[in-house]
């Protein structure tokens, strides 16, 4: 069981999509959760299915649902950070880890999970990977927690290798699942395209279904 698991991601939703499986088996069984989310995705595009979000109206709704995603998941402590969304990439990257050093210093997690840098597609996304990394290193190696990281690029395999994280999720698949239907203004119109695809192809959403069993990781190794 971990000491604390500290989760840091730059988007309302990623940590439903991502590790939504992780954070619910640690909540379950009663391990503390903190969720540092660094913005409030306000420059997404989606606006819910029939539209009901307007830009303004957006990051408003976005934190709401955020709440709604940590309560389903049973994250007690929400950070908000406050940065602007599609911008992460452009903070100074010493300032942002200190940030994320003095959550590191207040929670002494035992486990951190976030994306993996250069792996993560999105800029913002592999800035705040960057960010925890950068601020992790700064501790001295026997005082450091484990970092598992996402990784979601097409070539992670050939870079990274095989993940050498598996983590079985389908006795919380009902919870994750839960929490990404929280984002409604993200994820109303994936889920209704869902149910008209389970009509024309039930053998491709039953596969797909599967691979919503597992979540795996890479834990990240620190050249020094």
């Amino acid at each position: 069981m971990e000491r604390h698991v500290l989760v840091v991601l730059p988007h309302p939703d990623d940590e439903s999509f991502g590790c939504g499986g992780a954070i619910a088996l640690h909540t379950n069984a009663g391990t503390p959760v903190t969720y540092a989310c660094g913005t409030l995705g306000e420059m997404g595009r989606n606006m819910g299915r029939p539209f009901f979000a307007t830009r303004e109206s957006l990051p408003k709704i976005r934190e709401k649902e955020l709440r709604n995603a940590c309560d389903a998941l049973a994250v007690r402590d929400l950070r908000l950070m406050g940065l602007r969304d599609k911008t992460v990439e452009f903070e100074d990257p010493e300032r942002l880890a200190d940030r994320i050093e003095a959550f590191i210093k207040e929670l002494q997690p035992s486990l951190i999970l976030t994306f993996y840098p250069g792996h993560a597609v999105h800029p913002d996304h592999d800035a705040m990977g960057a960010a925890t990394i950068r601020a992790v290193a700064r501790f001295a190696k026997e005082n450091r927690p484990v970092v598992h990281c996402m990784a979601i690029t097409k070539n992670r395999e050939t870079i990274l290798g095989k993940p050498d994280v598996t983590i079985d999720i389908s006795a919380v698949r009902e919870q994750k699942l839960n929490a990404i239907k929280a984002h409604r203004s993200q994820t109303e119109a994936l889920f209704a395209n869902w149910e008209e695809e389970k009509k024309k192809n039930p053998d491709y959403i039953k596969r797909m279904e599967q691979n919503w069993q597992k979540e795996v990781y890479w834990t990240y190794s620190f050249e020094n």
